[in-house]
Protein backbone atom coordinates (compact mmCIF):
# COMPACT_ATOMS: atom_id res chain seq x y z
CA UNK A 1 0.00 0.00 0.00
CA UNK A 2 1.42 3.42 -0.84
CA UNK A 3 2.55 5.56 2.06
CA UNK A 4 0.58 8.65 2.99
CA UNK A 5 -2.86 7.08 2.49
CA UNK A 6 -2.65 6.66 -1.28
CA UNK A 7 -5.37 4.89 -3.18
CA UNK A 8 -5.57 1.11 -3.00
CA UNK A 9 -6.33 -0.82 -6.20
CA UNK A 10 -9.97 -1.89 -6.41
CA UNK A 11 -9.12 -5.59 -6.42
CA UNK A 12 -6.75 -5.44 -3.43
CA UNK A 13 -8.30 -6.76 -0.18
CA UNK A 14 -7.62 -4.42 2.73
CA UNK A 15 -7.57 -5.46 6.38
CA UNK A 16 -7.16 -3.69 9.69
CA UNK A 17 -4.59 -5.49 11.79
CA UNK A 18 -3.06 -4.04 14.92
CA UNK A 19 -4.66 -0.68 14.17
CA UNK A 20 -3.00 -0.48 10.73
CA UNK A 21 -4.61 -0.88 7.31
CA UNK A 22 -2.80 -3.49 5.25
CA UNK A 23 -3.24 -5.11 1.85
CA UNK A 24 -2.97 -8.87 1.40
CA UNK A 25 0.57 -8.37 0.05
CA UNK A 26 1.60 -6.48 3.19
CA UNK A 27 0.06 -9.13 5.46
CA UNK A 28 2.05 -11.92 3.85
CA UNK A 29 1.37 -15.63 3.96
CA UNK A 30 0.49 -15.90 7.67
CA UNK A 31 -3.15 -16.96 8.00
CA UNK A 32 -5.35 -13.88 8.00
CA UNK A 33 -7.94 -15.34 10.39
CA UNK A 34 -5.43 -15.30 13.25
CA UNK A 35 -4.85 -11.53 12.88
CA UNK A 36 -7.92 -10.22 11.10
CA UNK A 37 -9.78 -7.46 12.90
CA UNK A 38 -12.06 -5.96 10.26
CA UNK A 39 -12.45 -6.37 6.51
CA UNK A 40 -12.64 -3.15 4.50
CA UNK A 41 -14.02 -2.17 1.13
CA UNK A 42 -10.94 -1.90 -1.02
CA UNK A 43 -12.07 0.84 -3.40
CA UNK A 44 -11.90 3.63 -0.82
CA UNK A 45 -8.90 5.76 -0.03
CA UNK A 46 -7.04 4.10 2.85
CA UNK A 47 -7.09 7.20 5.06
CA UNK A 48 -10.76 7.84 4.39
CA UNK A 49 -11.50 4.18 5.21
CA UNK A 50 -9.85 4.46 8.58
CA UNK A 51 -11.76 7.63 9.42
CA UNK A 52 -15.10 6.32 8.09
CA UNK A 53 -14.76 2.86 9.61
CA UNK A 54 -13.82 4.20 13.03
CA UNK A 55 -17.13 6.07 13.22
CA UNK A 56 -18.93 2.80 12.49
CA UNK A 57 -17.04 0.73 15.05
CA UNK A 58 -18.57 -0.65 18.25
CA UNK A 59 -17.65 1.54 21.21
CA UNK A 60 -17.88 1.05 24.97
CA UNK A 61 -20.79 3.50 24.87
CA UNK A 62 -22.66 0.96 22.70
CA UNK A 63 -22.30 -1.66 25.44
CA UNK A 64 -23.46 0.40 28.42
CA UNK A 65 -27.10 -0.77 28.36
CA UNK A 66 -26.37 -4.46 27.72
CA UNK A 67 -26.87 -6.46 30.93
CA UNK A 68 -27.18 -10.01 29.58
CA UNK A 69 -24.30 -10.40 27.12
CA UNK A 70 -21.23 -11.95 28.71
CA UNK A 71 -22.89 -12.34 32.11
CA UNK A 72 -23.59 -16.07 31.92
CA UNK A 73 -27.27 -15.46 32.69
CA UNK A 74 -29.37 -18.23 31.21
CA UNK A 75 -32.86 -17.47 32.46
CA UNK A 76 -35.78 -16.69 30.15
CA UNK A 77 -36.43 -12.96 29.86
CA UNK A 78 -38.90 -10.75 28.01
CA UNK A 79 -36.32 -7.94 27.99
CA UNK A 80 -35.08 -7.22 24.46
CA UNK A 81 -31.81 -5.34 24.75
CA UNK A 82 -30.54 -3.12 21.95
CA UNK A 83 -27.41 -1.29 20.92
CA UNK A 84 -27.01 1.74 18.62
CA UNK A 85 -27.05 1.22 14.87
CA UNK A 86 -23.79 2.77 13.62
CA UNK A 87 -25.16 2.87 10.05
CA UNK A 88 -28.64 4.43 10.41
CA UNK A 89 -28.56 5.98 6.93
CA UNK A 90 -28.01 2.62 5.23
CA UNK A 91 -30.97 0.33 4.62
CA UNK A 92 -29.67 -3.15 5.41
CA UNK A 93 -31.44 -6.31 6.53
CA UNK A 94 -30.85 -8.17 9.78
CA UNK A 95 -32.12 -11.76 9.94
CA UNK A 96 -32.60 -13.72 13.15
CA UNK A 97 -33.48 -17.40 12.84
CA UNK A 98 -34.16 -20.23 15.22
CA UNK A 99 -35.65 -23.67 14.78
CA UNK A 100 -35.96 -24.09 18.55
CA UNK A 101 -39.03 -21.96 19.32
CA UNK A 102 -41.55 -23.57 21.66
CA UNK A 103 -44.77 -22.43 23.26
CA UNK A 104 -47.79 -24.33 24.56
CA UNK A 105 -51.30 -24.78 23.25
CA UNK A 106 -53.51 -22.66 25.53
CA UNK A 107 -56.23 -25.35 25.56
CA UNK A 108 -54.33 -28.64 25.87
CA UNK A 109 -50.98 -27.56 27.32
CA UNK A 110 -49.22 -29.58 24.62
CA UNK A 111 -46.00 -28.09 23.21
CA UNK A 112 -45.97 -26.27 19.89
CA UNK A 113 -42.69 -26.14 17.97
CA UNK A 114 -41.79 -23.59 15.33
CA UNK A 115 -39.07 -22.18 13.16
CA UNK A 116 -38.90 -18.40 13.58
CA UNK A 117 -37.42 -16.08 10.98
CA UNK A 118 -37.25 -12.41 11.82
CA UNK A 119 -36.11 -9.91 9.20
CA UNK A 120 -35.83 -6.22 9.93
CA UNK A 121 -34.28 -3.04 8.59
CA UNK A 122 -32.85 -1.20 11.60
CA UNK A 123 -33.45 2.45 12.26
CA UNK A 124 -31.51 3.73 15.29
CA UNK A 125 -31.25 0.43 17.20
CA UNK A 126 -30.21 -3.20 16.65
CA UNK A 127 -31.40 -6.06 18.87
CA UNK A 128 -28.69 -7.87 20.82
CA UNK A 129 -28.83 -11.58 19.92
CA UNK A 130 -28.41 -13.14 23.39
CA UNK A 131 -31.32 -11.08 24.72
CA UNK A 132 -33.34 -12.29 21.72
CA UNK A 133 -32.43 -15.91 22.54
CA UNK A 134 -33.61 -15.47 26.15
CA UNK A 135 -36.72 -13.65 24.90
CA UNK A 136 -37.62 -16.58 22.62
CA UNK A 137 -37.04 -18.97 25.52
CA UNK A 138 -39.54 -17.02 27.65
CA UNK A 139 -42.43 -18.40 25.57
CA UNK A 140 -41.59 -22.04 26.34
CA UNK A 141 -44.22 -22.40 29.09
CA UNK A 142 -46.63 -19.80 27.70
CA UNK A 143 -50.08 -20.93 26.61
CA UNK A 144 -50.67 -18.88 23.46
CA UNK A 145 -52.12 -19.41 19.99
CA UNK A 146 -49.74 -19.40 17.00
CA UNK A 147 -51.31 -16.28 15.49
CA UNK A 148 -51.10 -14.40 18.78
CA UNK A 149 -47.50 -15.25 19.63
CA UNK A 150 -46.30 -14.25 16.16
CA UNK A 151 -47.93 -10.85 16.53
CA UNK A 152 -46.68 -10.43 20.13
CA UNK A 153 -43.11 -11.04 18.94
CA UNK A 154 -43.55 -8.49 16.16
CA UNK A 155 -45.07 -5.92 18.55
CA UNK A 156 -42.24 -6.40 21.07
CA UNK A 157 -39.56 -6.03 18.38
CA UNK A 158 -41.22 -2.88 17.01
CA UNK A 159 -41.49 -1.43 20.53
CA UNK A 160 -37.80 -2.13 21.24
CA UNK A 161 -36.35 -1.17 17.84
CA UNK A 162 -38.70 1.19 15.99
CA UNK A 163 -37.34 -0.37 12.77
CA UNK A 164 -37.97 0.90 9.26
CA UNK A 165 -39.51 -2.49 8.53
CA UNK A 166 -39.90 -5.83 10.31
CA UNK A 167 -41.38 -9.21 9.43
CA UNK A 168 -41.84 -12.25 11.68
CA UNK A 169 -42.51 -15.64 10.08
CA UNK A 170 -43.41 -18.51 12.40
CA UNK A 171 -43.54 -21.94 10.75
CA UNK A 172 -45.19 -24.24 13.27
CA UNK A 173 -44.72 -28.00 13.13
CA UNK A 174 -47.55 -30.21 12.00
CA UNK A 175 -50.10 -31.08 14.69
CA UNK A 176 -53.24 -33.01 13.92
CA UNK A 177 -52.22 -33.16 10.26
CA UNK A 178 -52.18 -29.35 9.88
CA UNK A 179 -49.12 -27.13 9.54
CA UNK A 180 -49.55 -23.45 10.31
CA UNK A 181 -47.32 -20.63 9.11
CA UNK A 182 -48.03 -17.14 10.42
CA UNK A 183 -46.46 -14.03 8.87
CA UNK A 184 -46.78 -10.64 10.57
CA UNK A 185 -45.23 -7.49 9.13
CA UNK A 186 -44.70 -3.87 10.19
CA UNK A 187 -43.65 -0.87 8.12
CA UNK A 188 -42.64 2.31 9.90
CA UNK A 189 -44.81 5.27 8.99
CA UNK A 190 -42.98 8.16 7.34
Amino acid sequence: MPRGGGCVPVDAPVFKIGGRLLTQAAVGSTPIHSRLELPHDAHYNAHAMQVNRNTGMTTTEDLKDLTLLGQGKTQPSRNLETFPNRHPNRRYNVRLYTDEFTAMCPMTGQPDFAKLTIDYIPNEKVVESKSFKLYVWSFRNEGIFHEHVTNVILDDLVAALDPHWCRVVAEFSVRGGIAITVTAEHTRSA
